[in-house]
């Protein structure tokens, strides 16, 4: 009894020590904050845990929003057993202790064990492998956390058993609220601004927030956080304050480089790095506009684009400002088109629309026993054949055959302009409907 008593005191004094962060982690998926699209009112985690059919799953995302919160509230809102490895200290052994405590718990009691393994791209190939009988046989229900593209850094067997989840960076609204319960288990109240600035500048992400927050109040005189505090905790000036001047900001980056002027999208930038904006939401917003507004005028653009946000995370700020002024410079001052943005926004639109056409009988798969007979693929165009294929310009010659549905012959998502590259693009093009005409 004395032993059980300790030991909660201990539970209590940990918790009280523990990072606002870790501290305010929901217990079940109900006080989850953000991530509506997997948790919400009949979305798909949700309907997995309520009806008990949870099956493996890899949450995939930035940091901060929420993977190792989302898997303790699962764990929360089952009646499986839990356990939790982190690959970057766990190994081999270690999970197959856990294997062997799951397969006891499902043989003497039915109770079935999920193992929550973040970092799951820490582990190895063979390490990831050693996981697969347990996933398979159902003796464990696999959790893996991870901030990187799972379809690169987990084994496809064990990804192809699991159910992909991906989380978004978490929306203001979610991350106000954050700060809400943040203050309320401290005892702190704030004011709107001070809280308007730790919402701007945490990125998305929830576990900075928090953290910021943290510091903040302990800088608080008499348990109120105010602006000067919040500004110390982050180090940096409130050069803006308000959400509404986060979005003017980043609005007239965007139309500085959009309007081809190198001048105004650096001193944009300098204003939001200056501000302590999150420089990954900056380098986010040149890649988008890479295709968005400079698009096939000048592909090398995008390759810029997303070079200057990998140096990010390679060399992180005040390195990085080199990186993201020669992109935003670089965007500026490439030819403009917004014609593939345009392509693809109208047959989205004219796909939900109802233009669903069969795939023509040539352009079918193949490549099973029995496609001959059905017809598919007779007739189709292989262009390699062709060993005088192609231009003048060295290109491949056009080869007119039918690509689109009868129902949509017609029609043109992508058209050119005379910019940059995209003039090119357009003779080529014009070269294949006179092909297809001849």
């Amino acid at each position: 009894m004395t032993d059980d008593l300790f030991s909660a005191a201990a539970d209590s004094a940990v918790r009280r020590q523990a990072p606002l962060a870790a501290r305010l982690r929901p217990p079940t998926i109900d006080d989850v904050v953000g991530q509506q699209h997997l948790i919400g009112p009949g979305r798909p985690l949700r309907r997995l845990v309520e009806t008990d059919r949870l099956s493996s799953i890899i949450l995939w995302g930035p940091p901060g929003t929420g993977k190792t919160t989302l898997a303790l509230a699962v764990a929360g809102s089952t009646a499986r057993a839990f356990e939790q490895l982190s690959a970057v200290t766990a190994g081999v052994k270690d999970a197959r202790e856990v294997i062997e405590r799951a397969r006891h718990r499902l043989g003497e009691r039915g109770q079935g064990t999920i193992l929550f393994l973040d970092e799951i791209h820490r582990f190895s190939r063979s390490q990831q492998d050693a996981l697969l009988p347990a996933v398979e046989s159902g003796t464990i229900t696999l959790i893996g956390a991870t901030t990187e593209n799972p379809f690169f850094e987990v084994n496809g067997p064990l990804r192809s058993r699991s159910t992909l989840l991906r989380l978004e960076p978490l929306d203001d609204d979610s991350l106000a609220e954050l700060v809400r319960r943040g203050l309320d288990e401290e005892g702190c109240e704030a004011d709107a601004d001070a809280v308007d600035l730790l919402v701007a500048r945490s990125g998305g992400d929830g576990r900075q927030v928090l953290t910021s927050l943290e510091v903040a109040i302990a800088l608080a005189s008499d348990r109120r956080v105010r602006l000067a505090d919040v500004e110390v905790a982050l180090g940096t000036s409130a050069l803006r304050t308000g959400r509404d001047e986060h979005y003017d900001v980043i609005s007239a980056f965007i139309k500085s480089m959009r309007g081809s002027d190198p001048d105004a999208s650096v001193y944009w930038l300098a204003r939001m790095l200056e501000a302590g904006e999150d420089p990954r939401f900056i380098a986010r917003r040149m890649v988008i506009f890479a295709s968005e507004d400079v698009g096939m005028a000048d592909p090398t653009s995008l390759t810029v684009a997303v070079s200057a946000a990998h140096a990010l995370e390679l060399v992180g700020l005040p390195e990085a400002q080199l990186n993201l002024s020669q992109a935003s410079i670089h965007l500026a001052t490439a030819p403009k088109s917004n014609r593939c943005a345009v392509a693809i926004w109208t047959a989205r639109a004219d796909v939900r629309d109802g233009l669903l056409g069969v795939v023509p009988a040539h352009l079918r798969d193949a490549s099973y026993a029995g496609a001959a007979s059905l017809g598919h693929g007779a007739g189709y165009d292989y262009p390699h054949d062709d060993h005088d294929d192609h231009d003048d310009h060295g290109g491949h010659r056009p080869h007119p055959q039918q690509y689109l549905p009868d129902d949509a012959v017609d029609r043109r998502w992508y058209v050119p302009t005379r910019q940059g590259h995209e003039a090119e693009i357009a003779t080529r093009m014009t070269q294949r409907t006179r092909a297809a005409q001849a």
